[in-house]
């Protein structure tokens, strides 16, 4: 055994430790660091008090190195000490480095971030204070100690999860909720106000409840590794095993955690994250050294080949973590493997998911072949967000992975619009998008949605024709401009009744066309009951009422939130409307408005905007998950028929009469009436007279 080289740090015994695990790792008699730099000349371990931080009260060299990893145990330290990284090199950007020791560093496998990250000139590696146009290239003396974010050494095993049970719904039977931890409850009426906005108050039984009368069987929750404090939406990783400090009402930040995904898994409820691995919080040359810049920026980042003092940029926002490099992989996937085993996470949707792949080679194992293989990840779900800044390539990720549907968001609403051109795409995304996904995939790799976090909510789509961002700062120039929305006759909020009526109609249109759709639906916290963001459509920086879910309704909000609430119901009754398995041919029919079968040229003429989908759950007999038969015998067997009118006008509709016994019809949904199961019935003899830019839904009776 040896003492520290460091005279502070004498009173602490020490010894080699190991490389592996990475990170802070806890036994009975001590932790063993260890962290990795290939490139640096000397890495020191710091100590603080654990209170405030601001203190350091140890520095202790490390001399030990196997395999680019630096490494010692310190017996005696516990759980809850705080410690972070100096880090020596080059400080030499024309070569890609930027090493700094005055810069304290965040250990990348911290499972706990004590502090607020971002906000602070300290953190800047580079000459701040320096008005010249290259002032990165100028190392900064400063020394970032008192107010630089630290690790904290966390005891993983310290939580009880009892008989903890994923639900592991598939992904064919999954209603996705995409929601911001903090948005959902921060003005909740009845939770607790000093929880408001922690996970805490997500595995309330208040938030548990909503979810279960809503019908949702997985929340994604946008991201919660910790990130530096400039975005609401958190899209600015720094810390990819720690939850989000900002996110919690207990200083046990790791074990509220865990304890709102067991109350939510007690519930059936699956936990998805919203992942950022494309880039880091660091950003660009001008960014600060936080973590990954400051302990090997080589090896982290894309860097530009004959520039390496400039990054490339696949995402917009300054950087590209480097997948290519062994190393920076291995980050990724052990902090994939540490969410499941360790967090009991359900799921992974990857931002930006294209940048995860740039620059591959034939001699570099992709993300995506590392991932496919390991069998840790085999068990959970794994959605891809198919782009980046300059790659589109929905329907391009492997068997293996979901994808946001992108192409399906686009249809969907220029259909609804009235736009000429979309009945034969549109025929294809209600099916699940086969034209895409029939490689060995099926209707659930087809996460559909309409509305995400980044644009327009369901409310705002058909509120306005623009953009209004004014209040993010940028004289509206952020954002994106082409939303496919259709204010229906007045920009924004409106008196006028018929106006009004059309919008909820529409919304309705909306949430009945993604939940009866074959694949995965996901849609929007608050496009229940119509949140608005008063036509802002990239909300990333509005901590405010504009982003915040609002628990205040009135009729109409609560009137749509009921019938949202029906349609997943109606979902998981009628195993038709949610397959695992692509419908054959033979199986459904597209009909005109003339009872007939569509032809070519139906689907090919530009101004057909009237279609419907004909089941007959007789010629299906498909077993479902767990082991049933849908609909076996033809006499109990489901007729459905799904009809979808963008068109402005009623259309007389010929309802298929197949069986001479059967000639009635019940209405199971009609989006014109906002009726859900009412019990109404029609007959076979007369034309069905479908309403204006409505959607109904029929059931052979």
């Amino acid at each position: 055994m040896t003492t520290s080289p460091n005279a502070a740090a004498a009173t602490i015994p020490s010894r080699p430790g190991q490389p592996y695990p990475l990170g802070a790792t806890v036994d009975e008699q001590g932790v063993n660091f260890s962290i990795y730099s290939e490139n640096a000349t000397s890495v020191s371990l710091c100590l603080f008090s654990s209170k405030r931080g601001e203190k350091e009260t140890h520095r202790i060299e490390l001399t030990e190195k196997t395999e680019n990893v630096w490494h010692i145990y310190l017996e005696g330290v516990k759980p809850g000490q705080l410690y972070g990284y100096r880090i020596d090199g080059p400080y030499a950007p024309q070569e890609g480095h930027y090493f700094n020791a005055n810069k304290l560093l965040l250990d990348p496998y911290a499972r706990e971030v004590h502090g607020i990250v971002g906000g602070n000139t300290e953190i800047l590696g580079y000459d701040f204070e320096s008005e010249a146009n290259d002032r990165y290239l100028h190392m900064s003396d400063v020394d970032s100690g008192k107010v630089a974010p630290k690790s904290v050494v966390i005891d993983s095993t310290a939580f009880d999860w009892g008989d903890d049970k994923a639900p592991r719904t598939p992904m064919n039977k999954s209603v996705i909720y995409e929601m911001h931890v903090k948005g959902f409850t921060y003005q909740h009426p009845t939770i607790d106000g000093s929880i408001r906005g922690t996970y805490a108050a997500l595995g309330t039984p208040e938030s548990i409840e909503y979810f279960k009368k809503l019908g949702v069987t997985a929340v994604e929750l946008l991201p919660v590794h910790q990130f530096s404090n400039e975005s609401y939406w958190g899209y600015n990783s720094i810390g990819f095993f720690a939850p989000h400090n900002g996110y919690a009402s207990s200083d046990n930040v790791v074990a509220e955690f865990k304890q709102m995904v067991k109350n939510l898994h007690e519930a059936g409820i699956e936990v998805i994250l919203d992942v950022v691995y494309n880039h880091t919080a660091e950003g660009n040359e001008m960014g600060p050294t936080l973590s990954f810049k400051g302990i090997d920026n080589k090896v982290y980042y894309h860097t530009v080949a004959e520039q390496p003092q400039f990054y490339m940029n696949h995402t917009g926002t300054g950087n590209t973590f480097n997948l290519t490099h062994s190393q920076t992989l291995r980050v990724v996937m052990d902090s994939l493997r540490y969410w499941v085993q360790e967090m009991h996470i359900d799921g992974f949707r990857f931002d930006l998911a294209s940048a995860l792949l740039r620059e591959l080679d034939a001699n570099v194992s992709s993300f995506l072949d590392t991932a496919n293989q390991d069998p840790i990840l085999s068990q959970v779900k794994l959605i891809a967000e198919p782009w980046d800044i300059g790659s589109y390539d929905v329907g391009q990720f492997p068997v293996r992975w979901s994808e946001w549907n992108g192409k399906y968001r686009d249809c969907v609403r220029k259909f609804w619009k009235g736009d000429n051109n979309q009945a034969h795409e549109m025929s294809l995304r209600v099916l699940g998008s086969p034209d895409l996904y029939a490689d060995g995939r099926g209707p659930g790799n087809s996460v559909n949605f309409i509305i995400a976090h980044d644009g327009f909510t369901l409310n705002d789509l058909v509120s306005y024709n623009e953009k209004h961002n004014e209040a993010n700062g940028e004289n509206n120039n952020d954002g994106e401009s082409n939303n496919e929305s259709w204010n229906m006759g007045a920009e924004g909020p409106t008196d006028d009744p018929a106006i009004n009526a059309a919008r909820e109609q529409q919304k309705r249109n909306f949430m009945t066309t993604l939940l009866l759709s074959q694949g995965a639906p996901m849609f929007m916290m608050g496009d229940e009951y119509g949140r608005t963001q008063h036509g802002n459509n990239n909300g990333y920086n509005q901590d405010n009422e504009i982003c915040w879910f609002n628990w205040n309704w009135d009729d109409k909000h609560q009137a749509l939130f009921d019938f949202t609430s029906q349609l997943t119901a109606l979902r998981q009754k009628y195993p038709l409307l949610s397959r695992r398995k692509f419908y054959e041919m033979e199986q459904i029919d597209w009909l005109r408005p003339d009872g007939q079968v569509f032809q070519p040229e139906d689907f090919g003429n530009p101004d057909t905007h009237c279609l419907a989908l004909w089941i007959d759950g007789a010629r299906v007999g498909e077993q479902d998950e767990t082991g049933q038969y849908i609909n076996e015998t033809e006499e109990g067997a489901s007729k459905l028929l799904w009809v979808l009118n963008s068109y402005w006008e009623d259309i007389p509709f010929t309802l298929p009469a197949p069986h001479k016994s059967r000639t009635h019809y019940e209405v199971v949904i009609d989006t014109a009436a906002g009726e859900i199961e009412s019990g109404r019935q029609i007959t076979v003899k007369e034309p069905f007279n479908v309403p204006a830019r409505s959607s109904v839904l029929l059931r052979m009776v």
